[in-house]
């Protein structure tokens, strides 16, 4: 545990100054450089709310790692299949694509599902894409806990998995950006890249809840989900929050589900404002599971 907490021993405090130098250089793109008037470059206090919203998300994450470790802990000590050994190459890449796929898989659930969506969607609030908006992290990572759970039992040492995730972090910070096109084309294929990521941040109909990948976009494209970037997306949420307030940002959205579940007369009613899609509410779910409903902004 002490090493866990260690910042030292996370790849995400090494990055950090990479992440501060990487804005700046943006900064400097976007004002001296020569570019199309389709990239949005930055809103002062857009910005700002994405860096508060991340500092304060690096003590989440901290009570996450420490409410999560003891539980995979005792799973790998009692309940593992077997033991895989950390000291070799193989290992890693197995952790590192077993972490991404749980990541696509929570990421996917928390776009689908309305209690999940409500701790994600404030990330998405940010009508810029730049690399401030990767900084625009949620309070409420709860649910990953869930996703990473077969991994103890598979045999990863549990520290492993949170080292794995700091480089998946890492890698997707620099998915968040306008100021770089497309990639070669096979690194397109098998990568997840700012075109991708930027589909993801897009409110367009056709661009709703697709590309989930964290580091390898392959998942999408074995899954259904992937969309290639065919025109600028509109960033943000399918309706603006029009608020720079982070709690609201980061719990706007469980307010209201709070006044809908306590307002509902069925508990079906209950049940579909906590787990039904986005949008939800009573008779207006979509028959096809792809077809994602507009989503209500945080309240303001």
């Amino acid at each position: 545990m002490h090493e866990l907490l260690d910042p030292m021993k996370n790849p995400v405090t090494y990055a950090i100054p990479f992440f501060v130098l990487t804005i700046l250089v943006e900064l400097a793109a976007l004002k001296w450089l020569d570019h199309d008037d389709s990239v949005t470059g930055y809103a002062a206090r857009d910005a700002r709310t994405s860096i508060s919203m991340g500092a304060v998300s690096l003590v989440f994450t901290v009570m996450f790692k420490v409410a999560s470790f003891v539980v995979y802990s005792a799973i790998f000590v009692h309940l593992a299949l077997w033991e895989l050994p950390t000291d070799t190459w193989w290992y890693w890449v197995l952790l590192v694509a077993g972490v991404d796929l749980a990541f696509y898989a929570s990421h996917r659930f928390v776009h689908r599902v309305n209690v999940g969506w409500a701790a994600h969607q404030a990330h998405h609030s940010s009508e810029h894409m730049n690399f401030a908006t990767a900084l625009r992290q949620k309070w409420n990572p709860w649910f990953e806990f869930f996703f990473w759970l077969p991994l103890p039992f598979l045999g990863f040492a549990p520290w492993t998995i949170y080292v794995a995730f700091g480089f998946n972090l890492i890698y997707q910070f620099f998915t968040h950006t306008e100021l770089i096109g497309t990639l070669p084309r096979p690194v397109e294929l098998v990568m997840n890249t700012p075109s991708h990521h930027r589909v993801h941040h897009g409110s367009d109909p056709e661009y709703l809840d697709k590309n989930y990948a964290g580091i390898f976009i392959v998942w999408d494209r074995l899954l259904g989900t992937f969309v290639e970037e065919k025109q600028r997306p509109t960033y943000g949420l399918t309706k603006p929050v029009e608020t720079y307030n982070i709690l609201t940002l980061q719990y706007g959205d469980y307010a209201q589900i709070v006044r809908n579940v306590r307002a509902a007369a069925r508990w079906r009613d209950k049940l579909g404002y906590l787990f039904g899609p986005p949008g939800w509410a009573p008779g207006t779910a979509p028959a096809d599971p792809d077809l994602t409903p507009i989503r209500p902004a945080p309240v303001t």
